[in-house]
């Protein structure tokens, strides 16, 4: 009987270690599956969360890139407070001290052709070679590329009046219209310089905050274009459905 127990011992042994490699390779295939079942990881969630406007890159590159985005979003702090320093002086002096542009430029010009005539007028009675003054020249692509740019900016503009005008677009009109009537108002409230540094200062600081604060930003601002969105289908149900648009259209058609 000892015998017979001995040898269905290693037998039971065995068959214990088959169940435990089979219990131990079903966990480490439930445990394989549940990483692959596991929420995607934080970057890949933040990727697909609204951002303002739509935009698939980031802040940087949406203002262009480069030294002007640079600038704007303040990574390099001395420069853009240079900047901003240099366009408050000029407000300041303008706005405030009421200088004039033309007065100002030709006191300038006054200041440097004086400057220069007597350096080098010294120069030559002390013997000495007088100052390099670099010639300036404006390149011919420069000028053209900038001109062309501005060509094709004016023509887009010129192509969507057209088709406001020619009353193909009901939204456009209304947006159009009611921009040109805020920017009557605002106008109204400020001169035209002040209106442009108010600008300059916003893009000083909405961008580079915005920067900061995006994801709290973007969700806000995800629930007010929906609200929007809201209103305005209400507004085109009970308003702009009633128009006779679609006659004018195919008239115009």
């Amino acid at each position: 009987m000892a015998e017979e127990l001995e040898k269905s011992m290693p037998k039971e042994e065995s068959l214990m270690d088959k169940i435990a490699e089979k219990i131990h390779d079903h966990d480490s295939s439930s445990s394989s599956d549940s990483e692959h079942e596991k929420p995607e990881s934080p970057s890949a969630l933040k990727a697909k969360i609204y951002r303002l406007f739509g935009r698939e890159k980031p802040v940087h590159k949406v203002l262009g890139g480069g030294l002007p985005a640079d600038v704007f979003l303040w990574r390099d702090k001395k420069l853009s407070a240079s900047v901003l320093g240099v366009a408050t002086a000029i407000w300041v002096l303008f706005e405030l001290v009421e200088y004039h542009f033309l007065s100002l430029v030709c006191h300038i010009l006054i200041f440097a052709l004086a400057a220069l005539f007597l350096l080098s007028n010294a120069h030559a009675f002390m013997n000495k070679t007088p100052p390099k003054i670099p010639e300036i020249h404006i390149k011919e692509e420069h000028f053209l590329m900038i001109v062309s740019a501005l060509r094709n900016e004016l023509n887009q503009a010129f192509v969507i009046l057209r088709s406001i005008a020619l009353g193909r677009d009901l939204k456009k009109f209304l947006m159009v219209v009611v921009g040109l009537w805020i920017i009557s108002v605002v106008g109204n409230w400020f001169t035209f310089l002040t209106l442009l540094y108010i600008c300059f200062v916003v893009l000083h600081t909405v961008p580079m905050l915005y920067e900061k604060h995006e994801d709290k930003v973007d969700p806000v601002a995800e629930k007010t274009l929906k609200e929007l969105k809201k209103h305005y289908m209400v507004f085109d149900e009970k308003v702009l459905s009633k128009l006779p648009i679609a006659s004018l259209k195919a008239k115009l058609g």
